[in-house]
């Protein structure tokens, strides 16, 4: 049992003041308020004065009441029984399902010891071509979808959940509309997915300060399945949301702000969730897509800008699509030598020919004449968009590959797609008329 004070010295929205000594950064505590107990968690220290924030909110709060210091942080229950539950940010059931209270592990531990970690080498597939063939998902690699609002991230993010060949789907919602957690979890039941999931689901109705929890308590729970040898994908969702609500809390605390009014440590507060991405020697493995909305799709804001330098690479998800320009996984190149023979001269291949379709576009837009190589490239950027770069295409690798043939099959003659031709006498659909 923790000691007990009796006097709060200030309550600021969510946040309280107590006077204490022996507390760490990030411990709990339980408020006892007229409206029952609630937990605290310790967000700031300057010598005895301890900030908590209060997870209902500081509503009912009284300087009178009691707060109790339980000495140790947050902790969520580590076991097989998380397997095809829904738990709240702070890991309490939403699904009405039982509470577990066994096996109790810390989350907001440190990042696994570089040394205890293997080079990636293995490719996640998703069944999506534009992330299969043109920008393969790695394990243990972290990876952000930057969008904008309205575009469709949680439907992408709910078919990589049903569709990637991994042993454990994590789920992280951060501040989600209650029609998207409904969504995600009528998606994943539907699918047969659910069974091998885990949803940690902080709503835009709860206390702000679960939102902060979710990420933690998501990559706790995949470190716990990984060092048991299983593939673990986590999915975030919005990694903006999370940002946002340590803006609120440090508005807050009245700490002086950072650009646009973000705290100055927002880079280490992602990279700490970020940098749990690892592929234990020996063991299983963290990889991890989160979702970064762009306000006014402005890749400068500091939540994009500051991603973009902890993350290996991005998707970017532009008209309903991943877009191929802006796109990239830095570690695309450690797998896809590996897959099949043609599959990283047919990516370059096919990549050059729909940039020189946006070309053919721009001259048709102004009213240039179109040459008959013109009309070609237009032909071709329809169907790639059409058949590759739409969200409901489904393709394993190889059938993904075999299309991009009968694609280019269908709109050039093999010397015009500029691919060797060892690669066009094994895989070009018509290979009677490949020439030497």
């Amino acid at each position: 049992m923790g000691k007990i004070y009796s006097k709060i010295e200030s309550i600021a929205g969510n946040v309280i003041r107590v006077r204490a000594e022996g507390v760490k950064y990030g411990d709990l505590a339980s408020v006892s308020s007229a409206h029952g107990i609630s937990l605290a968690e310790v967000i700031r220290l300057s010598e005895d004065m301890v900030s908590l924030q209060v997870f209902n909110g500081g509503r009912g709060v009284s300087t009178g009441d009691e707060v109790r210091f339980l000495g140790h942080p947050m902790q969520v229950s580590f076991s097989d029984a998380l397997q095809g539950r829904i738990f709240t940010g702070s890991g309490k059931p939403r699904d009405n399902g039982p509470e577990l209270t066994e096996n109790m592990v810390e989350i907001g531990g440190p990042s696994v010891n570089p040394a205890k970690r293997i080079i990636p080498r293995n490719m996640i597939r998703t069944g999506i071509p534009m992330i299969d063939v043109f920008n393969s998902l790695v394990e243990s690699q972290k990876l952000p979808i930057f969008s904008v609002s309205g575009e469709p991230y949680n439907e992408l993010l709910a078919r990589i959940a049903m569709q990637a060949e991994v042993d454990l789907i994590i789920l992280g919602g951060i501040g989600l509309k209650y029609d998207d957690y409904l969504f995600f979890k009528e998606t994943l039941e539907e699918g047969g997915a659910l069974s091998r999931a885990i949803m940690f689901v902080h709503t835009a109705s709860d206390p702000i300060v679960e939102a902060l929890l979710v990420p933690d308590i998501s990559l706790a729970v995949a470190e716990g399945f990984a060092l048991q040898g299983k593939k673990v994908l986590v999915l975030l969702t919005d990694m903006t949301n999370f940002a946002d609500a340590m803006k609120e809390i440090a508005i807050t605390m009245e700490q002086v702000p950072s650009n646009r009014g973000y705290p100055g440590d927002l880079y280490s507060q992602l990279a700490s969730r970020y940098e749990k991405a690892v592929d234990f020697e020996g063991a299983g493995s963290i990889t991890i897509l989160g979702v970064t909305t762009m306000p006014g799709d402005d890749v400068t804001h500091p939540v994009p800008d500051n991603t973009g330098y902890i993350t290996e690479g991005q998707y970017y998800l532009r008209n309903g699509r991943i877009e191929p320009f802006g796109s990239l996984s830095r570690l695309k190149q450690m797998v896809n030598g590996d897959t099949r023979s043609d599959h990283r001269a047919l990516m370059d291949g096919m990549i050059k020919l729909y940039a020189a379709y946006k070309e053919s576009m721009e001259k048709k837009s102004m009213g240039f004449m179109m040459s008959d190589w013109d009309e070609k490239l237009l032909k071709y950027g329809d169907i790639f968009e059409r058949e590759m770069m739409d969200l409901s295409v489904n393709y394993s690798l190889e059938d993904a590959l075999n299309k991009g043939w009968q694609i280019l099959a269908e709109c050039f003659t093999p010397q015009e797609t500029g691919l060797r031709s060892s690669l066009l006498k094994e895989f070009w659909p018509v290979k009677e008329a490949v020439v030497e």
